[in-house]
Formats: C-alpha cells, structure tokens, sequence
C-alpha cells in the first residue's frame, strides 16, 4: 500500500483565500526489489502583507511522488486581493478565492480523485473575508462578512497503523493578514 500527498498551498494576503491542501493518492502496487524515486513535495510559501500594496497571492505546493505509480499535484495557493491576484489558484485541492470588492473572487479547481476546490470569496465592501482552501475530503467553505471560509475536509488513513487525517484545506482569512506557508506531509 501507497499513501502520496503533495504540499500544500500558500494562503493569500488580505482578505485572503487560504492555500488548498496537496493532492492525496492512497491504494497499492506490486513491486519489485530495486530503487524508486520518491519526491516529496515542499509546502507553498505565504504571501505576506504590507499595506498598501502587500495583496499577493500564495504559491502552489510542490508535487510528490512514488516512482511511476503515483504523482500528486501540489495544492493550490490562496488568492489575495489585488484584482488580478484574488482568484485561487488550481492544484490538487484548489485554493480559495481572495476579494477585491468587484470580481475574481472565485476559487481554484482541484484534480479529480486526488482533492476538492476551493470556497469562494465574500464580495462586497469590508467586512469581508477569503475563501477556505479545498481539502481531500470536501470543498472549501464560502467567505461571508468577517469571517474566512472554513477548511475544507481531509480524509482518514491507517496505513500508519492508526487512522490519521491528511490533507485538510486552510481556513480563509480577513483583512490585514499573512498567508500562512501550506503543509507537508
């Protein structure tokens, strides 16, 4: 049995979506007694604030992998909110929409079978809030007034030993925020 995660992605700055979670493989494979490469994929860097103009996006987790059988897609980073900057980013969870008051509030997509999209930004004058980054297990949640979208969901796996949940999105942020650097497992 395999269990493959990628990074996980950066959150955005300022009314931020959050970085949606690395992209999760799980099931076996019959090798052989020789090497594989295995790639583990690094965490997205956060976007940092500094106001007036500190509204960046995040950056993609990085891929991970087991040989041939398996290649997890990085997790899509969260969206800030400069206007051409607030979409969330596509990865295997996407990442979650940043606003700008207007428009490209929306989320990244995740890859089919490895995580779930992002939530979608609040779109309308302060308070508002990002969009919850994508997870394994489920969608990010919608930003609404003061309050970022809620994670999206990971799943569990035992091939530890004991059941352990992987690959949970990040929690949408208001204004005047970080990005926090995504996970890696």
């Amino acid at each position: 049995n395999y269990l493959v995660i990628a990074g996980g992605g950066g959150g955005g700055a300022h009314f931020a979506g959050a970085g949606g979670a690395g992209g999760l493989l799980s099931s076996s494979a019959t090798v052989v007694v020789q090497s594989y490469s295995i790639v583990v994929g690094a965490g997205g860097s956060g976007a940092a604030y500094s106001s007036p103009t500190g509204y960046n996006v995040g950056q993609n987790g990085g891929n991970s992998s087991f040989g041939a059988f398996a290649t997890a897609v990085g997790g899509g980073a969260g969206g800030g909110r400069s206007s051409s900057l607030c979409p969330g980013q596509n990865g295997g969870s996407g990442g979650g929409g940043g606003n700008d008051f207007s428009n490209n509030v929306y989320p990244g997509t995740g890859v089919s079978g490895q995580g779930y999209n992002g939530g979608t930004a609040y779109n309308n004058a302060e308070p508002s809030a990002g969009g919850g980054g994508g997870g394994a297990g489920g969608p990010g949640g919608d930003g609404s007034p003061n309050t970022g979208g809620a994670k999206g969901s990971g799943v569990s796996n035992s091939i530890s030993g004991t059941p352990v949940t992987y690959a949970q999105g990040g929690s949408g942020a208001s204004m005047n925020v970080s990005g926090q650097a995504g996970g890696k497992t």
